[in-house]
């Protein structure tokens, strides 16, 4: 794919140290010094770091806009792009489960959803790339999933227990089992027996789940745990090589995560709800307090953006400080340093907004327009 060479003048770039009026060249798909190409005037206009979203799922809504009707993933996983791409996000952590729960968490359609994913990968501008939620109670699927995380080159790994425990050692039927039991395919009856058998071998999942991550660590692969509770889980993950505590549920288990030093990531949509839609952690007060390394999307993409100027408005931190948790801070955990930032040598990643309305006017991923619209389109097609 093509690059474009070009150099935009008069904008207003935003640097690690804040936002400084200058130039921004591009050559090959990467931001480079000079003035290459065409000179396109952004005056009005701010350039900064493309987003890089750690973890998000609403691409599900695109590949199955109801539920069983699932074909054609690849024309799903294109719509789901031209939302990122409009939304700022120049790399996308596609959050994809593999779990019991059936449906489209099912093991059958991680698989689909990865194939989908290898074929539109390359016809895209976004770099898409894919998380595998593993939950850890599957024990017969060990050996699957790993295989299934070489064969896709799944970089990013994060373990899952969405087994109501507490209800089940009660005696009590979990919350919602109708519900879910429709959207995994099976019957009430059916589902409940999945879980209780899932729940007796509770015992055997902490010695198969710690051998599973230092293997996969040694593959160089990051891994992430969800929805920590409790400072113990937190120092156990670690102690297995997992260092990224994704949407702690508790000012406990954050603290172990930095204590240990290990990354936090949390939802934009809790920043842009000015807290937890479940009564959790709330993450405006984590990152007030300096314990968040990343927002993420979670379920809703323009999320990211309004974050971040939420937390600037709220005089919470400055816009440099507020876009690094979109941008140099999840490619920081992610171990991608060749984006994040607007710096020489760096991916051409940035997203150019409106000064004044703080809309995103374009999107580019490694040199290439992935978004653009409006006035900004007419100043590069003039």
């Amino acid at each position: 794919m093509t690059s474009l060479s070009f150099h935009l003048t008069q904008t207003q770039l935003l640097m690690p140290d804040g936002l400084n009026t200058g130039d921004l060249a591009v050559t090959e798909g990467r931001i480079t010094t000079g003035t290459p190409g065409r000179k396109i005037d952004l005056g009005g206009y701010l350039v900064l770091p493309g987003i890089v979203d750690i973890h998000g799922d609403g691409f599900e809504r695109h590949l199955a806009a109801r539920r069983g009707a699932m074909k054609n993933m690849d024309q799903g996983l294109f719509a789901a792009e031209a939302e990122l791409a409009a939304n700022g996000v120049t790399t996308a952590v596609l959050a994809q489960f593999y779990s019991w729960e059936g449906g489209q968490r099912g093991p059958d359609f991680a698989r689909r959803m990865l194939a989908a994913l290898k074929q539109v990968r390359g016809k895209v501008v976004t770099d898409l790339r894919a998380q595998l939620r593993f939950e850890t109670h599957m024990l017969a699927d060990y050996a699957e999933v790993e295989s299934l995380i070489a064969s896709e080159d799944i970089g990013y790994v994060v373990f899952n227990d969405h087994i109501p425990h507490d209800k089940l050692i009660a005696g009590k039927k979990p919350p919602r089992l109708t519900g879910t039991a429709l959207k995994s395919g099976r019957s009430p009856e059916a589902h409940l027996a999945l879980m209780q058998a899932l729940h007796t071998e509770r015992d055997k999942v902490p010695e198969a789940v710690s051998a599973l991550a230092q293997r996969l660590a040694t593959r160089g692969i990051v891994l992430g745990s969800h929805d920590d509770r409790t400072a113990e889980q937190r120092q156990t993950w670690h102690r297995s090589g997992v260092y990224i505590a994704e949407f702690p549920e508790t000012t406990a288990a954050v603290d172990a995560a930095r204590i240990a030093g290990d990354g936090v990531v949390l939802g934009a949509p809790n920043v842009t709800r000015g807290g937890s839609h479940n009564g959790n952690v709330s993450a405006l007060e984590m990152v007030m307090l300096g314990n968040c390394d990343a927002l993420a999307s979670d379920y809703h993409y323009p999320s990211m953006r309004r974050a971040a100027w939420m937390l600037v408005d709220g005089g919470v931190t400055d816009l440099a400080g507020a876009w690094a948790l979109l941008s140099s801070g999840p490619a920081r955990l992610l171990g991608l340093a060749d984006r994040g930032t607007l710096e020489v040598g760096k991916r051409a990643d940035f997203v150019v907004l409106d000064s004044t309305t703080r809309r995103i006017a374009a999107t580019f991923a490694n040199g290439r327009v992935s978004y653009m619209s409006g006035d900004i389109a007419e100043r590069f097609i003039a």
